[in-house]
């Protein structure tokens, strides 16, 4: 019983000077970014690349974070980690028989994809809790999108706006036009089938949505006068 304790107590404590430490210290990778060389490797395939750039967010176009918050997550400036809304409306649907949607926001999909493994076990789900409550009281609302854009993954081992826009617009990432930054935002539920380089009829109606959906939170300056 006492190993126990100190165990979590160590576990506590780890955690939390780790999400102290990247509130200023760029993530030099992912866990999600670590799951994927593991498996490419396992699998023999040596195909498999990661491309990762850090960019400060003030070397990010301003259409990139207001097109991941309309497409992803528009009460991110208000929520505090979690979307009861979203939640409450998946639920509902969901009793009425329809497919159980995700209803991640932004915060938990950093600290899932920064920090845990894939899966829908309650084990995961509760250490994702509790990464999210933990960044939301840490990191203020400008890190956390600064964070999300750059280890979100745009394509099969593609992560974050940086190598993104390099790779899909030969631009750097402060170049972003909105039709630029709608395109990768609407990649992002599914950046396996999705592929910003050979944008769907599909592909292109929904960064058409999302820029509708820039134009009514305010443009690029919403989430500036939301901090």
């Amino acid at each position: 019983m006492v190993i126990l304790k100190k165990f979590i107590l160590l576990t506590l404590v780890a955690t939390i000077v780790s999400v102290v430490l990247l509130r200023w210290v760029p993530p030099l990778t992912s866990a999600f970014m670590i799951q994927k060389n593991i498996a490419s490797i396992l699998s023999g395939s040596g195909k498999y690349k990661t491309r990762y750039k850090w960019i400060p967010l003030n070397k990010i176009s301003g259409y990139a974070a207001i097109a991941v918050i309309a497409s992803e997550d528009q009460m991110f400036p208000e929520h505090f980690g979690f979307d009861i809304g979203s939640i409450s409306d998946a639920m509902e649907k969901h009793s009425r028989g329809k497919r159980l949607r995700g209803a991640s926001t932004i915060s938990q999909q950093v600290a899932k994809n920064l920090f845990l493994w894939p899966g829908r076990s309650l084990i995961r789900k509760g250490f994702e809790a509790y990464f999210t409550v933990l960044i939301e009281i840490i990191w203020p609302k400008k890190r956390i999108i600064e964070v999300y854009l750059n280890i979100a993954e745009f394509g099969n081992g593609i992560f974050g706006v940086g190598a993104a826009s390099e790779i899909f617009f030969k631009k750097p990432p402060s170049k972003l036009s909105i039709s630029d930054a709608a395109l990768l935002a609407a990649v992002l539920p599914n950046p396996k089938l999705l592929h910003a380089n050979r944008p769907t009829r599909y592909l292109n109606a929904r960064k058409n949505w999302i820029i509708g959906q820039i134009f009514q939170l305010g443009g690029p300056d919403y989430f500036k006068t939301k901090q």
